[in-house]
C-alpha cells in the first residue's frame, strides 16, 4: 500500500469510515494474530486478543498522529494488549484440576474436555519447533516480545523500536539478553534430554 493511499484511508477511518479501516487492517491481520499467538501460546486466546487489538485501534484511530506507519502503530497496540493480558494472567487465582468442586449437596469431580491434539496434528507438529516455542513461553514477557518481534516476525530494529516505543540501542540490548536467556533454557532442555537418553 502506498503512503498516500494509507494516509487517505487513515483520514477516512478517522472520520468513522469502517470500510477504510478494514482496508487498513487487511495487510496486517495475519501478523497481528501471529504476534498474539506467539505471546499467549493459544489459538483461541490469540483470536480474541487480535479482535481486541482491532477494536482498540478503531476506537483510538483519531489519536493516530502518523509519526509511524499504520502497521507499526497497530503492532505496538498488539504488543501492549498481549503484555496486558499476560500481566492479568499472573494475577489470576489458579485452581488445581484435581481439586473437587464444592456444591451444596456435596463435592463433585472436576471434568475437563480432552484438548489433546489428534494424531494427524501431532504428525504435523515439528518437535524442534515445539521445544523452541515452549522455551520462548518461559522467557520474561519483555524478552518474549523481543524474540517474537525480531526472530519470529522478522521486524527490523527500527520497526521494533517504534512498536515498543524505546530507543533502537535499548531494543538491540534487550534482543541480545533475550537470545542469551533463550539459549540457556534450550541448553538446559538439551542436557535434560541427553541425560534421559543415556538412562
Amino acid at each position: 500500500m502506498s503512503i498516500s493511499n494509507e494516509k487517505d484511508l487513515v483520514e477516512r477511518a478517522k472520520s468513522g469510515d469502517l470500510e477504510a479501516f478494514e482496508q487498513l487492517i487487511i495487510g496486517c491481520q495475519k501478523k497481528v494474530f501471529n504476534i498474539a499467538f506467539r505471546m499467549v501460546g493459544n489459538y483461541d486466546d490469540a483470536n480474541e486478543l487480535a479482535q481486541e487489538v482491532f477494536i482498540k485501534a478503531f476506537r483510538s484511530i483519531k489519536n493516530f498522529k502518523g509519526d509511524s506507519s499504520f502497521s507499526t502503530w497497530i503492532y505496538r497496540i498488539t504488543a501492549n494488549v498481549c503484555l496486558d493480558e499476560l500481566r492479568k494472567r499472573k494475577n489470576r487465582t489458579i485452581v488445581s484440576l484435581d481439586q473437587d468442586i464444592e456444591l451444596n449437596d456435596g463435592d463433585v469431580k472436576r471434568q475437563m474436555p480432552d484438548n489433546a491434539p489428534t494424531p494427524d496434528m501431532e504428525a504435523e507438529s515439528n518437535e524442534v519447533k515445539s521445544i523452541v516455542n515452549e522455551s520462548i513461553q518461559q522467557l520474561p514477557d519483555d524478552y518474549k516480545s523481543m524474540i517474537i518481534l525480531r526472530d519470529i516476525q522478522g521486524f527490523s530494529y527500527d520497526e521494533i523500536s517504534k512498536i515498543v516505543n524505546c530507543p533502537e540501542g535499548t531494543v538491540k540490548s534487550r534482543i541480545n539478553r533475550a537470545r542469551q536467556a533463550l539459549k540457556k533454557i534450550l541448553q538446559a532442555k538439551k542436557e535434560l534430554f541427553d541425560d534421559e537418553f543415556v538412562k
